[in-house]
């Protein structure tokens, strides 16, 4: 019984156990699939380093405006300053085109659309035409911006997703693989030391653990910047159904 377990615990001197050793000597199947994980892996601290810069500038410039808007003394007011980017500025242009106040643009410019008709048939031009629609097509506009906003808030959000969900299945994959050339390695020596199954099952567990590498912090990621957009969309939703009561007390036509 001793000799078994010696025979077991001795390595060749010669044999690279090294973890570069493994990835080198590994099957080009397994290779292949480390490959996919490193760069999985790659593009997802991209994609969270870039939506976390972006998101933080329209939380940002969100909360700017919305400080602005309520301390302004009208809809005029607050209009002449935002409906126009200014390009020069890179951090006025954030709070520009920030979501809140890409949703008061839309909003904005329908209600010039409608104050404008409404101006031609009664004499006084704070009001709004009811015969194209009124509030209604405000409503819509601000609907679509804010549905719009929130898709491009969400871009490469389902990369991250994608990546959690994949990743272990497939350093799953590598894992099979690895421990199915371990048993190969079985059948041609026709013994099993641990010599012939030691390196297959290092490189099953290499591809295991890379594959958790890219998918804990995809996972960690998408939870969080998804909860930064829900409260984006908040931001959105609260502004947009103050912004549309704040219209129809002061503009829409008594009829």
């Amino acid at each position: 019984m001793e000799s078994v377990w010696v025979h077991l615990i001795t390595v060749n001197a010669d044999a690279e156990m090294s973890v570069t050793g493994l990835l080198l000597k590994a099957s080009l199947v397994v290779q292949f699939v480390l490959l996919a994980l490193f760069f999985m892996s790659i593009l997802c601290w991209w994609v969270i380093g870039y939506k976390a810069i972006s998101l933080k500038r329209a939380r940002q410039g969100s909360r700017k405006f919305l400080e602005e808007f309520w301390q302004a003394e009208s809809l005029d007011e607050i209009w002449k300053k935002y409906r126009v980017n200014r390009g020069g500025d890179k951090a006025v242009n954030e709070v520009h085109t920030a979501p809140t106040v890409m949703v008061f643009k839309a909003g904005q410019l329908e209600l010039e659309k409608l104050r404008g008709a409404g101006s031609s048939s009664h004499s006084m031009r704070d009001t709004i035409s009811t015969s194209l629609g009124g509030t209604e097509n405000i409503e819509r506009a601000l609907r679509r911006t804010r549905n719009a906003q929130t898709l491009e808030l969400e871009s490469w959000t389902s990369f991250l997703a994608t990546t959690a969900s994949a990743a272990p299945f497939v350093g799953l994959f590598g894992t099979v693989w690895g421990i199915m050339e371990s048993f190969l390695n079985i059948a041609r020596e026709g013994n099993a030391t641990l010599t012939t199954v030691a390196p297959g099952i290092a490189e099953a567990l290499i591809a295991t653990a890379i594959g958790l590498v890219a998918a804990i912090p995809a996972v960690i990621a998408y939870n969080w910047l998804a909860g930064q957009i829900r409260a984006l969309e908040a931001d959105m939703d609260n502004f947009s159904n103050d912004y549309l009561n704040f219209v129809k007390r002061h503009y829409e036509d008594q009829v």
